[in-house]
């Protein structure tokens, strides 16, 4: 059976970033999981000493923390630095770039308009720099009922691990029912070029194996992607629950792997492949 790698998959430079900022700051902790794979943040924590808070009330004044690359709440923020923390920011850039926009449009009387899993860590991060409740959607259908709460100037962005297609479906409905409608890209070229990788495999393959924590919202996509073309498509988090039975009579196995997925674990991943006897 041949092995194929798509030709974009894995760490993003969010990601590659965050890492590296949580490896020159051993002994730190990071507010929230630093990126959504659960064995490379037990790697951080074993190699690194690099640890894991989840509540403001349990940080120890003095320490040095690590904000995560998905970013976190404003409030959250201001109340770090009021309990006198060493920051240290990884949150990734493209993740502080729809930040910054909602700030300012809603500063300037602008509706917010935000695509993606309100949910999702990055999106509660981005909400809370509305000056009113922002308008959080998945979908048309979703923003429909909205529609008459929404001011005739809108402002919109994306997470950045969102399917590009759908933005537009939505952006298109909002400019058929406004008068202004500002739409910024804030979707990840990484996350446009693994998709688009993900999506050219799995049409010639005969079995997807997409390697990523499954809470994390580019992998789950990814995993989408591949099924529609390659109905044998499997999400894993590592070797260990790969099933041989699902590699019968198949000739050409595809892999890709989410944005948070370092390395060492596709390496895992491959070499167990290897040995696997169909």
């Amino acid at each position: 059976m041949e092995i194929k790698l798509a030709k974009s998959y894995g760490f993003c430079f969010g990601v590659k970033r965050a890492i590296r900022i949580a490896e020159e700051n051993p002994q730190s902790v990071t507010f929230g999981p630093l990126i959504h794979n659960k064995k490379e943040i037990e790697r951080l924590k074993e190699r690194f000493q690099v640890g894991l808070v989840e509540r403001l009330e349990d940080v120890v004044p003095g320490e040095r923390v690590v904000i995560r690359t998905h970013g976190i709440a404003k409030d959250q923020l201001e109340q770090l630095r009021q309990k006198g923390v060493e920051l240290i920011d990884a949150t990734c850039p493209f993740v502080t770039k729809p930040q910054e926009i909602v700030a300012q449009m809603s500063q300037e009387g602008y509706s917010i308009v935000i695509f993606g899993d309100r949910n999702h860590p990055e999106i509660k991060g981005v909400m809370s720099y509305a000056q009113e409740p922002p308008f959080v959607v998945l979908g048309i259908e979703e923003l429909r009922p909205h529609l008459p709460a929404i001011r005739e100037r809108v402002a919109m962005v994306a997470q950045t691990t969102r399917k590009f297609e759908e933005y537009k479906r939505i952006a298109t409905f909002l400019m058929e029912h406004k008068k202004e409608v500002r739409v910024f890209n804030t979707i990840c070229n990484a996350t446009f070029d693994n998709q688009d990788a993900a999506r050219e495999l799995s049409k010639e393959a005969d079995i997807m194996i997409v390697i990523g924590g499954k809470n994390s919202s580019n992998t789950k996509q990814l995993f989408h992607i591949c099924k529609e073309s390659c109905p044998d498509s499997y999400l894993i988090e590592d070797g260990g629950e790969l099933d041989p039975q699902w590699f019968r009579g198949k000739k050409l196995c595809g892999i890709t792997a989410g944005a948070s997925t370092p390395d060492w674990i596709i390496e895992e991943v491959i070499d167990k492949i290897k040995k696997i006897q169909v």
